[in-house]
């Protein structure tokens, strides 16, 4: 991607999140970017093609961020928990591409896309609903480390993606404080009910 390509993307990502998909044009992020309208359509082709990158970019970035905290868990509950730390640093740290405070200053930016589009013919549509069904492949993944079978490793990493999920709309929202932590919390208690039941079975 050309160095104008990528402020484009930056300046569309972050307006996109900031005002809203549909809110923003494609005049703006070009007056945003200090590029033409003409490299905007070289690049992308389309206003979609646009947040189709902007989408796939917010998930590359996530999993790259993510990825570190799981690899430097040593057992299956501290990777479970892990995830949830992540959490918690994305949403209080600075995203180098846009500068903006807090990733999740307006909460989910795939919850968000998904307010705006629900057309399954839209290109962005499986980038939204795949984010959310690779974190639940996650948490399953990693529950099969703590549950007692493969029914109970589902069971769990659904109710560990609720909690996720959760955590998120609360701190966008600003319901209540440390909703992340709780979350966490809430976790580990999982966790131990889970834990006990496993060894009640050995």
């Amino acid at each position: 991607m050309t160095p104008a390509a990528r402020r484009a993307l930056g300046a569309a990502g972050r307006l996109f999140y900031e005002r809203g998909i549909h809110a923003v044009g494609v005049d703006l992020i070009a007056v945003e970017a200090g590029v033409t309208k003409k490299t905007l359509y070289d690049r992308f082709g389309s206003k979609e093609q646009i947040v189709v990158e902007y989408l796939a970019d917010r998930d590359e970035c996530w999993r790259a961020f993510l990825a570190p905290y799981v690899e430097a868990a040593e057992t299956p509950r501290a990777r479970i928990l892990a995830v949830f730390d992540a959490l918690r640093g994305w949403a209080e740290g600075v995203d180098g591409a846009d500068g903006v405070e807090g990733r999740l200053a307006k909460g989910c930016s795939m919850v968000n896309a998904h307010a705006e589009i629900s057309d399954p013919a839209h290109p962005a549509y499986p980038i939204i609903t795949g984010q959310k069904a690779w974190m639940l492949g996650l948490f399953t993944d990693l529950a099969g480390g703590v549950a007692s079978s493969g029914a109970a490793a589902a069971r769990l990493g659904r109710t560990l993606m609720l909690l996720h999920e959760g955590a998120l709309v609360a701190h966008g929202l600003r319901v209540f404080p440390d909703a992340i932590d709780q979350a966490r919390g809430d976790a580990e208690a999982l966790l131990d009910a889970a834990a006990a039941r496993a060894s009640g079975r050995r």
